[in-house]
């Protein structure tokens, strides 16, 4: 994957959490690994972590950490849904005499 590639510190989490979604696919879902896309992924912001650093003088500053939450959707391929087979015909629009060529 490109994530392996890429210099970022934040590549590796992403790059395990795409390994999780894929390994809980295949076990809760019974789908193929080799056949699932990443279909959506969300970053969203999380709880900050508050820590404090001691400074000169029995003063502290306050260090701010903020943290994402991060939803990874997958699709797979293979997986076709009934309703693309159950579609019927649109009926032709007739307008608003259609009613009387009906009798």
């Amino acid at each position: 994957m490109i994530l392996e590639l890429i210099p970022y510190r934040a590549c590796y989490p992403i790059l395990k959490f795409v390994y999780f979604a894929a390994a809980n696919a295949r076990h809760n879902r019974g789908f193929n690994e080799a056949s699932l896309i990443i279909s959506q992924v969300t970053v969203n912001e999380g709880t900050t972590l508050k820590r404090l650093k001691p400074r000169a003088r029995g003063r502290s500053y306050l260090i701010k950490r903020p943290t994402c939450h991060i939803t990874i959707a997958l699709k797979d391929l293979e997986f076709e849904p009934l309703d693309r087979y159950m579609l019927r015909p649109k009926p032709k629009n007739t307008g608003w005499l259609g009613w009387l060529k009906k009798g």
